[in-house]
């Protein structure tokens, strides 16, 4: 046999190899992807210039393996009861307790997971002319029903850099278009439940908010998570929908104070 045919062969060969490596790395290292939707309703009161309390309402829908629909299954419902601390302008200091009820999550093998959740959080602010760059640090500690419909706990870190401009003046007050950028990292204890993998996820979110008073403020967003998974990595693509009340409740509870007030003086 000729060298030069000895050559062809030899190519041939090693272009297989080459061809069979990249098809089982691509096997390997397959991402399941999931479009999903969430949304947020926060009722923010103020207690007095150091304190404030917050209670979220939220749910969460998700597409299928099957179905490219992001309403197709609602994954979770939760419901989060927050106290916050305002050390000084730059550093705020919370703490929070949830129920998650996990029914149909792909992060956790799509089974019903009920959670309980407490957090410990700070943020520090660097208040700059024309825009706000914060950087939030988060442990959580999740108690989250297995496979085994036993508990186990989680312990997860969560750190996140969130960039927000006013685009039509230099301050947010009502009337005004925000956009904000944010990314975070998360990192958690390796368990049953969420999987032995010490990096939990990567969430990128970028979008715009408005306020149409002091009070009421919607922020739509896009978000992209990344996760890492033993038994294949999964991308999720959302669109998040966040409506905040400040000190609704407080207003209301003065409305009525004064309506009863006007009945009874007109009473007499």
């Amino acid at each position: 046999m000729s060298s030069k045919n000895t050559h062809n062969i030899s190519i041939k060969k090693y272009s297989l190899i080459l061809v069979i490596f990249l098809i089982t790395s691509i096997n390997y290292a397959q991402t399941t992807n999931y479009g999903q939707f969430w949304n947020e309703i926060q009722f923010n009161t103020t207690i007095n210039k150091k304190w404030s309390t917050e209670l979220n309402i939220a749910a969460a829908y998700s597409s299928t393996e099957s179905s490219p629909n992001i309403f197709q299954q609602n994954i979770q419902r939760s419901l989060r009861g927050w106290g916050h601390y305002y050390f000084s302008p730059r550093w705020k200091f919370s703490t929070f307790l949830a129920y998650f009820n996990n029914k149909d999550v792909p992060e956790i093998g799509q089974f019903e997971s009920p959670e309980w959740r407490f957090a410990l959080q700070g943020i520090y602010y660097f208040h700059k002319t024309g825009y706000t760059l914060s950087t939030r640090m988060r442990m959580e500690l999740r108690h989250m029903k297995n496979q085994d419909d036993t508990y186990e706990n989680v312990f997860r870190y969560r750190q996140q850099i969130k960039y927000i401009k006013p685009i039509n003046s230099k301050v947010l007050r009502a009337g005004v278009v925000y956009a904000i950028t944010s990314d975070e990292v998360y990192f958690k204890s390796g368990t049953k439940v969420t999987g032995e993998s010490f990096f939990d996820r990567n969430r990128f979110n970028a979008g715009a908010g408005y306020l149409f008073t002091d009070d009421i403020q919607v922020e739509l967003t896009y978000a992209n998570e990344f996760l890492p998974r033993n038994d294949g990595n999964q991308t999720v693509n959302a669109a998040s929908l966040t409506i905040t009340f400040n000190n609704v409740f407080k207003k209301l509870a003065k409305s009525l104070i004064h309506k009863t007030e006007e009945t009874n003086i007109n009473e007499d």
